[in-house]
This record gives structure tokens, C-alpha cells and sequence, in this order.
């Protein structure tokens, strides 16, 4: 693993440390930092950071505060709360 990729990293656990403290604002700007760190290095974001991430407002979603999580059939929909963005992923269930 890089320096990029440890930023990115430490950057995922910043905004998730900010998210769980109340400091939204303080998480967007690391998950913009490190997407950004991501594209500069040709780097893809890991899977749990990209589903836990808003792609619209670059908000840290963790379920129950920022993000609302649903089961539907053949697909989890989360929707963040700050923007209303709902992203959809696959599972078999």
C-alpha cells in the first residue's frame, strides 16, 4: 500500500470519526480530500468508502444519522439525509 492509498485511509477514518462527533461540514471536506487524493494517483476508492459516501454532496453517510438504510427486493437503497440522494446496490438475499 502507497502513501495515497494510507492517506485515503486515514482520511475515511477522519470522516467517520467527524460524522460520529456531529461535525458534518468536517467530514465532507475529508471525503472530498480524498476522493480528490484518489483521482490525482489513478487510485479507486475502496467499496465501503464509496457506498458510505454521497456522490452529490460528498457527505459521510453513516446509517441512522446522516444516511436512511432500506431493504427492498434484489437491493439496498440508502438515502442521505442532508441532500436526499439514493443510491442503490445489489445483493443476493
Amino acid at each position: 500500500m502507497g502513501i495515497p492509498a494510507e492517506r485515503i485511509d486515514r482520511l475515511q477514518d477522519l470522516a467517520r470519526e467527524a460524522t460520529a462527533e456531529g461535525d458534518i461540514d468536517r467530514a465532507r471536506e475529508y471525503v472530498r480530500l480524498a476522493r480528490r487524493i484518489g483521482e490525482r494517483h489513478r487510485i479507486s476508492l475502496q467499496r465501503r468508502f464509496r457506498r458510505f459516501s454521497c456522490d452529490d454532496c460528498d457527505a459521510y453517510l453513516r446509517p441512522g444519522a446522516t444516511a436512511r438504510v432500506r431493504l427492498r427486493s434484489g437491493h439496498v437503497a440508502i438515502r442521505c439525509l442532508a441532500c436526499g440522494a439514493t443510491a442503490r446496490y445489489p445483493y443476493e438475499g
